[in-house]
């Protein structure tokens, strides 16, 4: 099997080792019926049907004429291929069925020659569709840039495209813009949103010195930011090279049935050769070779070309029904075996959406006094915090000539009282200085509430975990995962969350290359799978063996660079796609140890000459029946007895695919 190099050479082998994936077209297969080799195998079925019926009807030259046809065209997916790969010095398994084809009709069985190519063909098909799906993900990370920068030069304020920028230039980045490229902020505070690239879950205080990066969302306040990388070489263009250098190097992995055939193939043709040349000298020579072509077609792996991509294309299936979007059958063996489980948190442990989780009081005060008080100024803001505030709070009183301090917080009038809302230090705490120190440190981020120059309150506001999070953590450990948080919150945040959560190894503090570079000393371990949402994950997402991504909350890079896409926003789905995966994989090797196991009998029997082509072909097509009928096992998703009542109760996923 070959992969593509670096100066755009061979391209992958099918699992059959004769032809390239479809994804050499310009558009995606998006359906069975659109993939070539599934077209050509169709009709060679139906001519090779017509001539059965021809045969029936005692027209033998019709018959002949169609199983011809049949051949033909069901030879042209991988005879082709085959002989091409020869001529490189490679043999497959496309050859040997080439050469039993061959064979078969030089010993007049044209109609069995025809089935083996037609099945062949449908199981080159089936593998294809399986593994068709064109990633355009990067696409998705250009969207995060805008198309202009404002940029003061000479004295004078351009509008430039941002690679245009130059290292030292001054960009202007007003409130709701996003970043250009990196810089460091000079002039100005703020309040940025670096979710998509650092996966912070609350918006990042930021002022002078302080470092920010490109396609982040400025707040409410103006920022003059000193470039310092160019727009090939920022944060985003780094995870770009990441996520194209890992996709390169997953795209070569061998697939199951190459590594089996690899051996398999060039060892049946010299031992094929050798009975020939030997039998021929011993004996009669046309006995032998005969022999030795029977051998060719007992040897050829029908069963086992066939065997995985059926049940790949069947679990597949039923796991779409689900919302579980797997992309290929190699994903789906790969998700079979992994041992370790990286998990990004926000968005994915939690739900992305702020929310107050305590209230403090002073003596004296209640609890909806001061979410009155801070939700009448909460009102009046656009901070992302605001509307946690506020969703706490229910109506409030009217507020009157309400300031924002950027990067400090509110203050205002309400019913005739002098009321402050902000961060501790800017708002002092006071007789609530403990309280509030409990609060940072579980992670949240506290916000002190004045009234006429006294502290009334404190509220805690944090991202919290999905409901379902420690549940799904614990079946994780049950089933001897080992599991891991990533995330690029402070060590606070994650710390309290990943406890709440049911997860000892927690690595905070992360950047998209950082996730990437855990993700790669994680899988020192074992087959690791990243699940995550956002730009942020996708370097992670594509260094893992496999990666998921949370399909309802994640951007379109990260559904587009992960193998495996959750198209509701339920962790429970993803122990259900753990097991469905795993039982898929004991199928396809029960199939192929079936499969060798056939060929180990026939090719002795067919030395001996207890059998013939016919009966061989026979067995073939039993055990092919038999391998197909396991295969389509795979189509029934189980359910596991920790979680089946919750995910029993619970429809089709939002988005699932049917």
């Amino acid at each position: 099997m070959t992969g593509q190099d670096a100066s755009g050479g061979d391209l992958v082998e099918s699992a059959c080792g004769c032809a390239g994936p479809s994804g050499e077209a310009e558009e995606p297969v998006t359906r069975v019926w659109q993939v070539r080799e599934v077209q050509l195998g169709l009709a060679s079925g139906v001519l090779l049907l017509g001539a059965f019926l021809a045969g029936l009807a005692g027209s033998e030259r019709l018959e002949l004429v169609l199983a011809v046809a049949a051949l033909l065209v069901g030879g042209s997916t991988f005879v082709p291929g085959a002989l091409r790969r020869l001529g490189r010095g490679k043999v497959g398994v496309g050859l040997l069925m080439t050469i039993g084809a061959v064979g078969a009709t030089v010993l007049g069985q044209v109609e069995e020659a025809a089935a083996l190519a037609f099945l062949f063909s449908l199981s080159e098909g089936l593998e294809e569709y399986s593994l068709a799906r064109t990633r355009h993900g990067l696409r998705a990370l250009l969207d995060l840039v805008p198309q202009e920068a404002s940029v003061r030069r000479a004295g004078r304020e351009l509008v430039v495209h941002p690679s245009q920028l130059l290292v030292g230039d001054v960009m202007v980045v007003r409130p709701g813009e996003r970043l250009a490229t990196d810089g460091t902020v000079r002039v100005g505070t703020s309040a940025v949103d670096t979710s998509a690239i650092t996966g912070e879950s609350m918006p990042v205080e930021v002022g002078p010195g302080v470092e920010v990066f490109a396609g982040s969302i400025n707040g409410t306040g103006a920022l003059e930011v000193e470039v310092s990388s160019t727009a090939e070489d920022n944060s985003l263009a780094r995870i770009v090279h990441v996520v194209e250098a890992e996709q390169s190097r997953r795209g070569s992995t061998q697939r199951l049935a190459d590594r089996i055939a690899g051996p398999l193939v060039p060892g049946i043709l010299v031992v094929a050769g050798l009975t020939a040349l030997v039998g021929a000298l011993a004996g009669d020579p046309s006995v032998w070779v005969e022999r030795a072509l029977v051998m060719v077609v007992a040897a050829s792996p029908c069963a086992l070309a066939i065997s995985v991509p059926v049940t790949a294309v069947a679990s597949i299936g039923a796991a779409s029904r689900r919302g579980i979007l797997v992309k290929g059958g190699a994903a789906m063996e790969t998700l079979g075996k992994v041992a370790v489980i990286a998990v990004d948190k926000t968005g994915t442990l939690t739900r992305n959406q702020p929310a107050v989780i305590e209230v403090a009081t002073a003596a004296g005060y209640t609890r909806e006094q001061v979410l009155a008080w801070a939700g009448a100024l909460e009102a009046r803001s656009e901070h992302p915090l605001a509307r946690a505030v506020h969703a706490a709070a229910g109506q409030v009183p009217p507020a009157k000539d309400v300031q924002a301090v950027v990067g400090a917080g509110l203050s205002g009038t309400v019913d005739g009282a002098d009321v402050r809302l902000g961060r501790p230090g800017w708002v002092e705490p006071g007789v609530l200085a403990t309280r509030v120190a409990r609060m940072q440190q579980a992670g949240a981020t506290a916000v002190v509430v004045q009234v006429d120059g006294e502290p009334v309150g404190a509220l805690a506001v944090r991202d919290e975990l999905r409901g379902e999070a420690a549940q799904v953590i614990a079946a994780f450990h049950a089933r001897g995962y080992t599991v891991a948080m990533l995330t690029g919150d402070n060590q606070l945040a994650a710390g309290a969350l990943a406890g709440e959560a049911g997860i000892e190894q927690v690595y905070a503090d992360l950047r998209p290359q950082d996730k990437s570079a855990m993700v790669t000393r994680l899988r020192a371990a074992g087959t690791t799978v990243m699940v995550g949402d956002g730009v942020n994950d996708a370097p992670a997402l594509v260094t893992a063996d496999i990666g998921v991504a949370m399909g309802a909350m994640g951007t379109d890079v990260a559904i587009e660079t992960a193998d495996v896409a959750l198209m509701g926003d339920d962790l429970r789905l993803l122990p259900l796609a753990f097991d469905h995966a795993r039982r898929t994989r004991v199928i396809m090797l029960q199939n192929v140890v079936v499969s060798l196991a056939l060929i180990a009998v026939l090719i002795p029997l067919a030395l001996l000459g207890v059998l013939g082509l016919a009966a061989v072909v026979l067995i073939h097509e039993v055990a092919e029946v038999l391998v197909i009928a396991n295969g389509v096992r795979a189509g029934r998703l189980v359910h596991l007895p920790t979680l089946e009542a919750t995910t029993e109760d619970r429809t089709q996923p939002q988005g699932a695919v049917a």
